[in-house]
């Protein structure tokens, strides 16, 4: 099995360290606008190109072309938060994403194992199980 092959073991490790502080796509909002999903958007922080700030659950469709940031992941008040709200622990403890079917661009294509991350390498078991 070649690293692009490798299968995440959902041990966690990438969403505690990395699940939260990320920049989205406008492409990723489509979905959770369209099924008006506010438990997500709720958490989404929107910068507009002149500047404006906003909620997820403030934009339309028709805002996604003005759209200059997005950054995952926020509380209630819009203060950014240290975690992702959307991480849970199954009771055999492996780690699962609450909404897995519609997760964001930069968690559903993050492979470390194809990363040359050294901090991270080394805590993950997929790319321990993997190096050379």
């Amino acid at each position: 099995m070649s690293h692009e092959e490798q299968e995440c073991l959902q041990c966690g490790q990438c969403c505690e360290r990395w699940g939260w502080g990320q920049k989205g796509k406008p492409e990723d909002l489509v979905p959770w606008i369209a099924g008006n999903r506010h438990d997500i958007l709720q958490h989404v922080s929107i910068r507009f190109a002149d500047g404006r700030r906003a909620s997820g659950t403030g934009i339309t469709l028709d805002d996604l072309a003005r759209i200059s940031r997005i950054s995952y992941w926020q509380d209630a008040a819009g203060r950014k938060m240290r975690r992702c709200p959307f991480f849970k622990r199954s009771e055999d403890g492996k780690a699962l994403c609450g909404i897995h079917d519609v997760k964001p661009w930069v968690c559903r294509d993050f492979t470390p194992w194809n990363w040359t991350n050294h901090e991270f390498h080394g805590n993950c078991p997929a790319c321990r199980e993997k190096s050379p």
